[in-house]
């Protein structure tokens, strides 16, 4: 991490040397990811991974055997903390996703016992810098506390462009981004969230920082195939001859239920990325089509304030 200044009045110091002071007090970090053929789909890998780093002294990368130069690309990183990790997908396993925890799996596995948090981060997500501190925060705050076993964050996703975010029941509000480096933790399911032998919930901690989701944010053109090509990490060939249909752009009005409008800022890393935006997106977000089963379940919860069946695959404490 480089010479950190002594303590000092936190507002006197800058968002990197308050990182420095917290980080190398006490604690070591590592972050991962995994990645294939993010040129061909247009993955924001680059700028996922440069939003973490501050935070990490480490960063693996699990590169999948790709069919476009990810390899090359990923050299635009430039970082001394950076180690790839060379692997081939089973193509092979098509259940639920379930290659991508194996994947995910495979890269926290090597990651060494010295670092005492794990940050992992999928590769069309991004964090806000402003929240670097938030984070640094509490990774400090519950490193001595091992029944805390991980750091829940809230999420942001986005759809059809940078100015909507997806409103509907179905997109999951949380999900554990930052574990403690425990090898008894393992990638669940199709890689969304974590659980830990031989098949329980983490215990978190809910922090308020964010993560912004662009994996809904693409030229119709690669979303369509990446939506098409990714359906064959769930489902076997006849249920994608049977509900697949081929076409060349993504609609991405056939899978709306509610939009609202984005006005705040995004990471700075996106900015170049969200400036060069091709695609024209026009929404009117008093529009909804909400399913009769999610229609009751926005009503239940807003006059209740709880949403009902929501996915919780974690224990708050």
């Amino acid at each position: 991490m480089g010479t950190c200044l002594n303590r000092g009045n936190r507002d006197k110091l800058t968002l990197s040397e308050y990182i420095c002071i917290h980080k190398t007090e006490a604690m070591r970090v590592a972050g991962f990811t995994i990645i294939r053929n993010a040129i061909q789909y247009d993955y924001p890998v680059l700028e996922s991974i440069r939003s973490v780093l501050p935070i990490c002294d480490v960063f693996y990368i699990g590169l999948g055997a790709s069919e476009d130069e990810t390899a090359k690309y990923l050299t635009q990183l430039n970082s001394s903390k950076i180690r790839i990790i060379n692997s081939i997908w089973d193509d092979t396993l098509r259940e639920g996703g379930r290659v991508l925890a194996e994947e995910t799996n495979k890269v926290f596995r090597q990651i060494p016992g010295e670092y005492d948090w794990v940050f992992y981060i999928q590769a069309d997500e991004v964090i806000h810098e402003r929240d670097h501190s938030v984070i640094v925060d509490a990774m400090h705050e519950y490193l001595g506390n091992t029944q805390v076993e991980g750091l829940l964050f809230r999420y942001k996703h986005f759809y059809g462009s940078y100015h909507f975010i997806a409103e509907s029941p179905k997109w999951y509000r949380h999900e554990i981004r930052v574990i403690r480096n425990t090898k008894t933790i393992f990638s669940y399911r199709d890689a969304q969230g974590f659980r830990k032998e031989p098949n329980q919930k983490l215990r978190v901690k809910s922090i308020d920082a964010a993560v912004y989701h662009y994996g809904w944010v693409k030229d119709p053109i690669k979303m369509q195939k990446k939506y098409s090509d990714f359906q064959k990490l769930w489902h076997d060939d006849q249920w994608i001859e049977q509900n697949i249909v081929d076409k060349q752009q993504f609609e991405y009005d056939r899978h709306i239920e509610s939009l609202i409008p984005y006005e705040d800022s995004h990471p700075k890393v996106m900015l170049p990325r969200i400036e060069k935006q091709t695609w024209s997106f026009d929404f009117d977000p008093a529009f909804t089509h909400y399913t009769m089963k999610n229609r009751f379940r926005n009503w239940v919860e807003r006059w209740t304030g709880y949403r009902l069946w929501e996915y919780k695959n974690y224990k708050k404490i």
